[in-house]
């Protein structure tokens, strides 16, 4: 391969944004990561192969994407900013295993683009991290793990267990679909501009099956959303005030016994497994 220049080099992304006079836009979150040992740290975090398909959203300039061409056998790399575009085909022109698609990647079919298995790897705008990993755990498809820069504290609400004060509906979302594992804690000079708050870089490797049985997923789901929308009620009266559970004190109360847990306990007190076996009651 010819020589390229590497744009984890904070001075090569400099003269790049120059270039191309590139303006940062705020509504898309992008902060560019311009630190190797970190990049390192992502690439072994997500166990990258050259057997691999990689799933890139938001490369920017292409930073970690040229890194991800060198480990992977394919990569796709989706942006939405198509201003990045140009820039993209010029610092990813050295490799012969990236597509780059200019979509919004809540709106784009998975299905439509692989039908390979996929890793995804991501540095996410941190006011759209969410939404971006429910909907691709379920969306259907095969996805076999999800490493992405989020906020520290995202990515310790994942992580969380039953009792802590980062425990909640997230926790539960993402260890319901994937065993979460922090694999760094990212400072703020590590990009370009500087984020106001810290970064960790969480992987999330997808179970083969639930871990907990129920019959209905997203009864169980709004059983927890419910559990966590008021965190200072007891769960007894936040599911009763929930307008679409439309479930009565003396139901839930009646559950919470059965399960042996007593009357005043809140959500965060709740696994997973609780939380299935409470709504197969509760539904039923």
């Amino acid at each position: 391969m010819e020589n390229y220049k590497k744009l984890i080099n904070p001075q090569n992304t400099i003269e790049l944004i120059k270039e191309y006079e590139f303006s940062f836009k705020k509504r898309f979150g992008q902060n560019f990561l311009i630190d190797e040992n970190v990049l390192g740290k992502i690439i072994r975090g997500a166990d990258i192969s050259k057997e691999d398909t990689v799933l890139e959203i938001g490369p920017g300039i292409g930073t970690m994407t040229q890194a991800l061409c060198e480990a992977a056998g394919e990569v796709i790399a989706v942006e939405i900013d198509r201003e990045l575009i140009p820039i993209l085909e010029k610092t990813l022109s050295p490799f012969e295993n990236v597509r780059i698609i200019n979509e919004d990647i809540l709106k784009l079919d998975l299905k439509t683009v692989t039908d390979k298995p996929v890793k995804v790897v991501a540095n996410l705008p941190y006011y759209i991290t969410t939404p971006i990993i429910m909907g691709l755990f379920e969306s259907g498809a095969p996805i076999k793990s999800i490493t992405v820069m989020v906020q520290k504290e995202v990515a310790d609400r994942m992580k969380a267990l039953p009792g802590g004060k980062d425990y909640g509906a997230l926790s539960l979302a993402v260890q319901y679909y994937a065993e979460p594992e922090i694999i760094a804690n990212v400072p703020q000079n590590c990009f370009i501009p500087r984020p106001n708050v810290g970064s960790a870089v969480i992987n999330l490797k997808a179970h083969s099956d639930p871990p907990v049985y129920t019959r209905d997923r997203e009864y169980m789901f709004r059983v927890i959303k419910a559990a966590f929308s008021q965190r200072r009620k007891k769960l007894t009266n936040a599911l009763k005030n929930d307008g679409e559970l439309k479930l009565s004190g003396e139901k839930i109360s009646e559950a919470l016994r059965e399960l042996s847990f007593p009357e005043d306990v809140r959500g965060e007190r709740l696994s997973l497994e609780d939380f299935a076996r409470l709504s197969e009651i509760l539904r039923a």
